[in-house]
């Protein structure tokens, strides 16, 4: 390399005495080894966000003619606020981690660091870009899966334009190069505005809601795999549904049999509480004993994630008729991971307090991750010279931006429509601008205004702007070929697929320009 030494070090003060392209190698192959991590607790968010949108509340009616009591359980969370809170604030918390890491380590500083706004505006390239070149090719051959609420989608799509036509204003418009206390806090509360307008969206309020009819949506937010529930193995006899108790103040009849009725176009299921004589055989069972084997259940469930982390070989892997090296470079590749699995055992199985314990448990453990990322990418730009906004808006952009596609994936795959799949590219956008760079801002702004009495100053706040432009330009390139594909074909995603994989190549080649000419300008090639 043909720049001085670089004297930062990652653990050991001995790295220093390696060469700089030595070590440039290790904290790039460190990189990627995080961002396998990323990966891997991606998994487990995602199941247990599944768990938080599931739970339902129960509400109790009685039915006029028949006398019976009807048990509806209806859903806690509205799907559109889930995807924009749970799913895109879930899924950009590496890059609002890093964003924020990055703010708080420059804290009293005149200038803002660079990664956390850099990564942002990149990870929006990717989010848009690849993310939808991924989802367009991933139903089957000839499905197609369309957005059903377009509506929602459109009050989503025009938050995310106008948050980044909103930074471009504060950065080049309002106060050049400067980002004042009231400009942060003005983007941190749009963020509000956009959940408020998207619910008034999906509720259909009048005035402030587009006049558009919404489509069949689904019962599930993101329905289960077949065989998703192998790791955690449930016991129907203790189903809400399937329990027998008793009615209170009614003489007739105190033992009930419950059932569930699951409607297909329905909002969550029905149980119908009917009188019975014939189940008093029921009437002696042990509710404490029950509580205690679902304890003993879950207890077992987070044993068994400890086994399944360090087995290099499932069962069902065994069974398979791979030929030699195949079955090898598969337990090569589960060795690579045991280290992030067993570590990402600890977090506890979804089970628990509707998933909400295993939701903070990832975005924590994502937290710590971030961390280290930033210190990666800090020593990769020290060692080898290279800007630190390139390497946010490529590597640093591309790898905490690694939930977000598999989330978006899992969602196009499993879900009857595009909506979860595609509200997730848009909202995550909105999520960067919002969120991740509003509050990280607003942190190193207030400490400016309170003890400094200056506000916070941008660096290469023109090539910033610039790459605003360039993603400005190229995702109204993305989006006309998305509303094409809907016009012509029906829906956004799938199709014949010679048509996915041409759409896929084009929206790929869409953010290649924007990381080549971004990343020129920002290095004064250009």
């Amino acid at each position: 390399m043909g720049h001085e030494k670089c004297g930062d070090y990652l653990v050991f003060s001995g790295e220093t005495a390696l060469g700089n392209g030595f070590r440039a190698v290790l904290y790039f192959l460190g990189l990627a080894y995080c961002f396998i991590g990323l990966s891997a607790i991606t998994a487990r968010f995602f199941r247990s966000m599944a768990s938080v949108v599931k739970h339902s509340r129960t509400a109790e009616k009685i039915n006029p003619s028949t006398g019976t009591e009807i048990i509806r359980h209806e859903k806690v969370w509205n799907f559109t606020i889930a995807d924009i809170s749970l799913l895109a604030f879930g899924t950009s918390f590496p890059q609002i981690s890093l964003a924020t890491i990055d703010a708080i380590r420059n804290i009293g500083q005149v200038y803002a660091g660079g990664l956390g706004p850099g990564t942002l505006v990149g990870s929006a390239a990717f989010d848009l870009f690849p993310i939808h070149a991924v989802c367009v090719v991933v139903p089957k051959a000839g499905e197609l899966k369309k957005i059903s609420d377009i509506g929602v989608w459109l009050v989503e799509l025009l938050w995310s334009f106008w948050a980044y036509v909103w930074l471009y204003i504060i950065l080049q418009v309002w106060t050049p190069n400067i980002i004042t206390l009231w400009e942060a806090l003005l983007t941190v509360l749009q963020y509000g505005l956009l959940l408020i307008h998207a619910y008034a969206q999906d509720k259909r309020w009048p005035y402030v809601s587009l006049p558009f009819a919404r489509g069949e949506r689904p019962e599930d937010w993101v329905p289960e795999e077949a065989d998703s529930c192998s790791s955690e193995p449930v016991n129907n006899a203790y189903n809400e549904c399937s329990e027998m108790h008793q009615q209170s103040e009614d003489g007739n009849s105190r033992i009930v049999g419950s059932f569930s009725i699951h409607s297909q176009h329905g909002t969550g299921s029905v149980c119908q509480n009917v009188p019975t004589s014939g189940l008093a055989e029921y009437s002696n069972v042990d509710v404490n004993q029950r509580t205690n084997v679902k304890e003993s259940g879950i207890l077992s469930i987070w044993k068994q994630q400890f086994v399944d982390a360090i087995m290099l070989e499932s069962a069902e892997s065994r069974k398979l008729n791979d030929k030699t090296y195949m079955r090898l470079a598969r337990k090569l590749w589960k060795a690579l991971l045991l280290p992030w699995k067993l570590l990402f055992a600890f977090v506890p199985p979804c089970r628990i307090a509707h998933g909400w314990i295993a939701f903070v448990c990832s975005l924590i453990f994502i937290s710590g991750i971030a961390y280290v990322v930033t210190q990666l990418t800090d020593l990769i730009s020290c060692v080898t010279g290279i800007n630190p906004y390139v390497i946010a808006f490529t590597a640093l952009a591309s790898g905490t931006s690694w939930p977000d596609l598999v989330a978006s994936k899992i969602a196009a795959e499993r879900q009857i429509t595009a909506d979860s799949a595609i509200a997730n590219i848009t909202c995550s956008n909105s999520v960067n601008i919002y969120v991740g760079i509003g509050v990280p801002w607003l942190i190193d702004t207030a400490y400016n205004f309170i003890a400094l009495r200056e506000p916070l100053r941008i660096q290469n706040a023109k090539g910033l702007g610039f790459s605003l432009i360039i993603f400005f330009c190229t995702s109204i390139g993305c989006i006309a070929v998305i509303v094409f594909r809907r016009l012509t074909l029906g829906a956004e995603l799938g199709g014949p697929k010679l048509w996915a994989w041409l759409t896929s190549v084009y929206l790929m080649l869409l953010w290649v320009i924007f990381v080549v000419l971004s990343s020129l300008k920002v290095s004064g090639v250009i």
